[in-house]
Parts: C-alpha cells; sequence; structure tokens
C-alpha cells in the first residue's frame, strides 16, 4: 500500500462501496482465484465491517467488491427482500454506493446478496448471486483440525463425511441434514453452500449464473461458476430428495397466499393454532399475486 496515498476532498469521507481500493482489490483477486478452482476455500483478509461478524459481513464484502454505478442490487433474508438483516444492508450499500439502484424484483437484478435462499426465479448470465456463508467447511463436523481438513480437501477424501451420512441413514432411515448440505463441485471439492435448504442445492447444478459465496468470520471465499456440475452427496440406494411438502394425504401443499405448488414454503402458526404454508420467496409470491390480480387487490385466504 502506498503510505502517501490520499483521497480526495470530495471522497474523504468513505470510498465508493465502504471499503477502500486496496481491500476491493483483494476480494476481486480472491474471486478470481475460486472461479479457476471451483469450490476451493480461498482465503482473504477479511475487512472489519460496522455490523457484527456473522451478520453477512462476508457476503457484503464481496458484494461490495463487485458493485458499481449502474449495477441493480437485490437483498434478501430467507427469501424475504423485508426482514431485519436485508433491509439493513440494502440501505447501507445505498448509502454508501451512490448510482447504485436497488430492487425487491429478482429478474431486475445484476447482484443478488442472499441469506440461506436462493430465488425461485431462475437466474441468467448477467446477474451474480452472493450467498453470506457462517461456516464454509462442511469438514468440520468430523475433523476439528484445519490443517488436517486442508488435506483432505486436496486429497478428495471425504470419506469421514460419507460414514457420517451413513450413520445418519442407519439412525434414522434417511439423512437429516436439512440446510448445508455437502455438495460437490466440478468432481472435486466439497462445499458448505450455505444454509440455503436441501430445496435450493439443485439449483447449483448447471447455473447460468455465477454463484459466489462468501465467509467474512472464517476469512474465506468460494465460488460455483456458471454452468458447473454440482452433486449433493448421496448414496445409490440412498439418493439425494429434496422437501416435498406433502400433506398427510400425499397433495402437495400450496402457498395460502398465491396457491403456488412448485416453490419452497414456509410453515406459519396462525393466531388460532392452525397451521398455514406460505412462500419462503416473497418477490416469487408476490409476483403471481399482481399476475392473479392485476390491480394489486390481494385476496385473502
Amino acid at each position: 500500500m502506498n503510505p502517501g496515498y490520499e483521497l480526495p476532498l470530495d471522497e474523504a469521507g468513505y470510498s465508493f462501496g465502504f471499503l477502500d481500493e486496496y481491500a476491493k482489490r483483494e476480494v476481486r483477486r480472491t474471486i478470481l482465484k475460486a472461479i479457476s478452482i471451483p469450490g476451493y476455500q480461498t482465503p482473504y483478509a477479511s475487512r472489519e465491517m460496522p455490523m457484527g461478524r456473522g451478520f453477512g459481513t462476508g457476503g457484503l464484502q464481496v458484494t461490495l467488491s463487485l458493485i458499481g454505478e449502474g449495477d441493480t442490487l437485490k437483498v434478501i433474508d430467507q427469501g424475504a427482500d423485508d426482514s431485519v438483516n436485508a433491509v439493513n444492508l440494502r440501505h447501507f450499500v445505498e448509502l454508501t454506493c451512490p448510482g447504485v439502484d436497488t430492487t425487491e424484483h429478482t429478474a431486475e437484478a445484476t447482484l443478488i446478496q442472499s441469506r440461506h435462499r436462493i430465488p425461485e426465479t431462475p437466474l441468467t448470465e448477467a446477474q451474480v448471486l452472493i450467498l453470506q456463508v457462517p461456516y464454509p467447511d462442511p469438514l468440520v463436523v468430523v475433523e476439528p483440525s484445519e490443517a488436517r481438513r486442508k488435506v483432505m480437501h486436496g486429497e478428495g477424501d471425504y470419506s469421514r463425511l460419507l460414514t457420517k451420512l451413513y450413520e445418519d441413514i442407519v439412525q434414522f432411515d434417511e439423512i437429516t441434514i436439512s440446510h448445508r448440505y455437502p455438495t460437490r463441485i466440478n468432481g472435486h471439492y466439497v462445499i458448505d453452500p450455505s444454509p440455503i435448504p436441501r430445496y435450493d442445492v439443485p439449483q447449483l447444478h448447471q447455473s447460468p449464473a455465477l454463484i459466489l459465496l462468501g465467509a467474512g468470520r472464517e476469512k474465506k471465499i468460494y465460488a460455483v461458476p456458471p454452468y458447473t456440475r454440482a452433486d449433493p452427496l448421496a448414496f445409490d440406494d440412498v439418493p439425494f430428495r429434496t422437501e416435498d411438502f406433502s400433506d398427510e394425504g400425499g397433495q402437495r401443499r400450496a402457498c395460502e397466499r398465491c396457491g403456488a405448488t412448485d416453490s419452497f414454503l414456509d410453515e406459519l402458526i396462525a393466531d388460532d393454532g392452525s397451521k398455514q404454508w406460505q412462500c419462503s420467496d416473497s418477490d416469487y409470491c408476490n409476483g403471481r399475486l399482481h399476475s392473479q390480480h392485476p390491480m394489486g387487490q390481494e385476496t385473502t385466504p
């Protein structure tokens, strides 16, 4: 770093995107390496952000390093655009990135930062999906030593992880992992795909959009490049399956708001104690409602 460098007077408060240009340059170099080696956890010098680690600092650093004037950003938290985490991160980007637009519509966004979900609307080659990651290494549940985990990743040795899945089958008759399902990328590295539900894991496979995963607390960035193989770990006789949202009669539940039967559903408890099911992706649900009621008049189920 040049010790004599000074920001111009009109930028003396903060540089564009809060991070200084040296930090953003390093993150971009790390992203290039991560794309070149799909699934490899690339270390980087994670910066301090004006929020606690664990609240999306890794994904935010990736976003701020890539975003530029003319970009359109969408921020979602477990599918919702109006949650506290999503609203705060979006507001922070609006404050520190003049000239950048924000949206709640997936199709309009060039950058999508997400916590725990992949949007239901299919992504395109013109989009980048950035996932916030709390713990990037799937081997941490079977090996506490990071040095040994690196050797295991390099050798493609995931036998202990497969044994863990086998023990699940022996004890519960199925693999009980509901999120963070270990997924092999491009036939080698197994990644933790962030706490997305199993329902979203197939969307990693041959995705036309670049998918970046940032773990600020663990100081790692890794990537699933466009049109890359992504295979969830499974066994021939116990194949990988996603949540099916079937009721007691075997019928697929529908969203209470829009009637969708092809989306990931959240279980909600009504005031009277009854259960309701609603789309996790608020934009997808609102889009279906708008198509059913063009004047924006939502009917109460």
